[in-house]
């Protein structure tokens, strides 16, 4: 049952490291994975040709005993032992400098390739966040988000270089492993016994503890981002109540376990490599003193054989070491690939470009919609908005204000019912379209630290001669060009230099740039004092004089103008002026 529940984990692990890879990625794969093959035979190779060496190096007499170097010997005619030792040297010199460099072309590829990987991981996840569906995408925390694509992606990429590595060393394990069964399968055998037993009871020790910090890792690097993320964004509410001493509390709690989990981490991994050393050569002087004692002289005649596995130790333990310390990593950071894993998973949205004409008049027909089975938040509401036309839309905080507006503009999916434009569903095919035709108003504003142009344009090419137009339907360009640096004026973050009313007068121009039909404020000067709002209410019916307002308010006079207001009450319409 074990050994299922492990090749299940070991299958459901490979599953989502490969997943998590392009078609291109997943070929370059598979090509670095035979280069490592070559380079392990190489490597191992490395050790075969030392005892050879050894025996004529000790006897030049020994040539003729082993066949390659006898035939070589012969093929180049040489006269003498003596220069074709020398000679049998210089190529092993150059043998291994063509194996160093075959090992640091390999590991430089690794390396290219895992890290290289960051960009495309992050960059898919940022695709998928951006695509995801509006719906979806408020049901996750932004600090998770931004963790998601900076750290979590990061540590995946570690994971799939430790991943590499491991594949790479266990090739050249077993082939130092079995060149030495071959040498002297008894004395292989019982190296094999101490090093198994020892390295089993690290497996049920060491690496369980570091599985343990690399989820206690995740978690806390979770709340870490959240708090900092919370923290800066409500900085003025923080130092108005005057509880720093509590949030660095709970900073110091996040920020001080992460620390001790890295620390746990960092020593644990190298606890491995000290101890196989220490044990592995231990067991070679403990079989020296065990042939001194068992024959009562000196190594010499069995020099050849121990120099080939205090060799093949000195090349096979720190494989071993790296393939523990490779597994541990990924151990630690398994949880990352999950988290990448799970959002990579995510269906974008996927929206149509067929047109979608507005003549006439929305109408909205029986709409039902609802987050959670059996709690309905709109009810069966019935209206019709003519194009052209003012309507205000009131009611208490829970109506379904915004829930309603935000299926008007197409970012919801009713659960039941209908938006028509000119008698056609809103759908999936025509929804990207009519969104364009929409000039959206909302009462929290971000603006991007920058200027007011990039803004205004907010992530579209910026058209100086639309920007300026925009600006002066907002009633907010001339005093930009009387006190600042007009359009190229820099905001701060998130508009930290204007006021209230001119980062609204920003947000009416940003959805004025595209010359929308419709224009949609949700609750947009709510947090404007009311002389604020007269006046940047003044703006919105004068820009919106030729265009369809919609516009959701807590205030009755922000709606003295509408041709129409109507009033949610749990869900539905009851009451229409």
């Amino acid at each position: 049952m074990g050994r299922f529940k492990s090749f299940h984990k070991l299958k459901l692990f490979w599953e989502r490291l490969w997943s998590i890879l392009t078609p291109e990625d997943r070929r370059f794969f598979l090509w670095l994975t035979l280069f490592s093959m070559v380079v392990s035979v190489i490597e191992a190779g490395g050790i075969g040709v030392i005892m050879p060496f050894i025996g004529i190096a000790t006897n030049f007499e020994n040539i003729f005993q082993y066949s390659i170097l006898g035939d070589l010997y012969k093929l180049l005619h040489f006269q003498s032992l003596f220069p074709f030792i020398i000679f049998t040297g210089v190529l092993l010199i150059l043998f291994f400098l063509i194996r160093g460099g075959l090992n640091l072309l390999f590991y430089y590829l690794v390396a290219r390739f895992a890290y290289g990987r960051y960009h495309k991981i992050a960059y898919r996840l940022f695709e998928n966040f951006i695509g995801m569906k509006y719906q979806d995408f408020i049901s996750k925390k932004s600090s998770d988000v931004v963790k998601i694509i900076t750290t979590e992606a990061y540590y995946s990429t570690i994971l799939l270089s430790q991943f590499m590595q491991l594949l790479s060393e266990l090739l050249v394990a077993l082939l130092i492993y079995s060149f030495l069964l071959w040498v002297n399968w008894k004395m292989t055998l019982l190296l094999t016994l101490f090093l198994g037993i020892n390295i089993y009871l690290m497996r049920r020790t060491i690496s369980v503890k570091i599985r343990e910090r690399g989820a206690e890792r995740e978690r806390l690097q979770r709340d870490f981002f959240e708090l900092i993320n919370s923290s800066f964004g409500n900085f003025k509410m923080i130092k108005l109540k005057g509880n720093e001493g509590e949030l660095l509390n709970e900073f110091e709690r996040a920020s001080f376990g992460m620390a001790r989990a890295n620390i746990s981490h960092s020593y644990l991994i190298e606890f491995p490599r000290i101890f196989l050393e220490t044990l592995g050569f231990s067991i070679v002087v403990l079989i020296i003193l065990y042939l001194i004692l068992k024959y009562h002289r000196d190594i010499t005649p069995d020099l050849p054989i121990l120099s080939i596995f205090v060799l093949g130790l000195y090349r096979l333990l720190p494989s071993v070491n790296r393939i523990y310390r490779s597994f541990n990593h990924i151990l630690f950071y398994l949880p990352s690939l999950e988290v990448v894993h799970n959002n990579l998973i995510y269906e974008p949205e996927e929206l149509g470009e067929e047109p979608l004409q507005f003549e006439k008049q929305i109408e909205i027909q029986n709409l039902h919609f609802h987050f959670e089975e059996g709690k309905p938040i709109l009810k069966g509401v019935n209206l019709q908005i003519k194009k052209g036309e003012k309507i205000g839309i009131v009611g208490e905080s829970g109506s379904g204000k915004s829930t309603l507006l935000d299926l008007i503009v197409g970012l919801y999916k009713p659960v039941k019912g209908e938006i028509l434009v000119d008698g056609v569903p809103i759908s999936s095919e025509n929804v990207k379209n009519w969104r364009r035709k929409i000039g959206y108003i909302p009462q929290n504003i971000y603006l991007v630290e920058g200027t007011i142009a990039e803004n205004v344009a907010f992530g579209e090419e910026i058209d100086p001669d639309r920007v300026k137009r925009a600006l002066e339907m907002a009633n907010l360009l001339e005093f930009l060009e009387k006190h600042h640096q007009g359009i190229e004026t820099r905001v701060g973050e998130n508009g930290v230099k204007l006021s209230g009313g001119q980062k609204q007068r920003v947000a009416i121009a940003r959805a004025l740039y595209n010359d929308p039909e419709i224009l949609v404020l949700d609750e947009a000067t709510s947090a404007l004092d009311q002389e604020t709002e007269r006046k940047i209410m003044d703006e919105i019916y004068r820009v919106g004089e030729n265009r369809t307002l919609i516009i959701v308010a807590h205030r009755l006079s922000t709606l003295d103008r509408c041709s129409r207001v109507v009033k949610l009450k749990g869900g539905k319409i009851v009451e229409e002026e």
